[in-house]
């Protein structure tokens, strides 16, 4: 038999090195975060997990144990018939569950019975999960970020997008986050990651950079949606170098349009958005808008939204929160065409090896 166990700190440098990393949690836990690049063999299933669960409570822990060995023997054979037999001798898993207890420790015995080279997560996944969390604050400290700053409809999406078409290294915390990062920022049937999820990301992503090279970030707020960005990486953005993003208004509200074409095409759904800003805004004020959709005029009330709301709020954040703001170097895309930012980028980037 070959079993042996690492730590949660000595395993992020060596996570890429292993075959097959495997969750033996339920479904649910897997869905909720696992480890990079892993895939789910639940040692007890989501309805499995529960009746074993009520059963150690309701009965006692020796006849939970009993059925839930039970269950696990089956469940393990199932995994072996189905994705074990193909194993080469030199196949190298790494596994785990929730604290590298019953689950994962029941299915890498019988794979080191087997005779493969098994390695275990001491403390399982809630140990991975605050290493990780140790690891995100010292690499955010160790980056070199440049902060991409800009009035909503800016292009500051686009910008990122462009200078990772041309090489540089890039953190969009909106595509990790599966959020605009406003009102209207929610993406249509597509559910943001849970929090601990979005950690896991955030850390895969920022684990693979390098800290010799400039890093650009889009200069979000605490949260994205309704997820929070880890706290020393919002304090290290805040002290970075920022660039200003401008574009001009008419550009900024075409802009918008395309990238929100969801509520250009569902203008209810739309409207059920404005409501939110009710509160801010005024039920006089959102119910004018709500007018002029309802009339088609969704330009004028994009370029109400920027010059009434988004605006204001944005500028009063940046002079608050960015140190670095007033210094920045101001960034003009002739419009809001890829080509356009794809143009700014290799300005930037050549500047910054100049």
């Amino acid at each position: 038999m070959s079993v042996q166990s690492i730590t949660a700190t000595e395993l992020l440098p060596l996570l890429d090195g292993f075959d097959t990393i495997i969750d033996a949690r339920s479904e649910d836990e897997y869905a909720l975060d696992h480890l990079p690049g892993s895939v789910n063999w639940p040692t007890l299933r989501n309805a499995e997990r529960h009746a074993v669960g009520t059963l150690y409570k309701q009965v006692n822990p020796f006849e939970a144990r009993k059925h839930g060995a039970a269950i696990a023997a089956h469940n393990i054979a199932g995994h072996i018939t189905r994705d074990v037999m193909d194993k080469p001798r030199e196949w190298r898993p790494l596994t785990y569950c929730w604290r590298g207890g019953q689950r994962s420790g029941s299915l890498s015995l019988v794979l080191g019975q087997i005779g493969f080279r098994v390695t275990i997560i001491e403390g399982g996944y809630k140990a991975f999960r605050a290493a990780i969390m140790a690891d995100t604050a010292r690499l955010a400290q160790a980056m070199d970020f440049r902060v991409v700053c800009g009035t909503t409809g800016s292009g500051k999406t686009r910008l990122l997008h462009a200078l990772q078409r041309c090489g540089a290294q890039v953190l969009d915390l909106e595509a990790l986050a599966v959020h605009r990062s406003s009102v209207l920022g929610a993406v249509p049937g597509q559910p943001q990651p849970s929090q601990k999820a979005f950690d896991t990301r955030v850390w895969d992503c920022l684990r693979r950079m390098d800290p010799g090279r400039p890093v650009f970030v889009e200069s979000e707020s605490r949260k994205v949606g309704n997820v929070a960005v880890p706290e020393l990486l919002i304090v290290a953005m805040r002290q970075a170098t920022c660039l200003n993003l401008v574009l001009e208004d008419a550009e900024r509200v075409r802009l918008l349009l395309e990238d929100y074409d969801y509520f250009v095409r569902h203008t209810d759904a739309f409207c059920q958005r404005l409501d939110v800003l009710t509160g801010i805004r005024g039920k006089a004020t959102v119910d004018a808008w709500k007018g002029k959709v309802a009339e088609g005029r969704l330009s004028d009330v994009v370029q109400d939204l920027l010059t009434q709301h988004y605006d204001p709020v944005y500028l009063q954040s940046m002079d608050r929160n960015f140190k670095k703001f007033p210094q920045a170097v101001v960034l003009q895309p002739v419009n809001r065409t890829p080509f356009a930012m794809d143009q700014v980028a290799r300005s930037l980037l050549e500047a910054k090896d100049a």
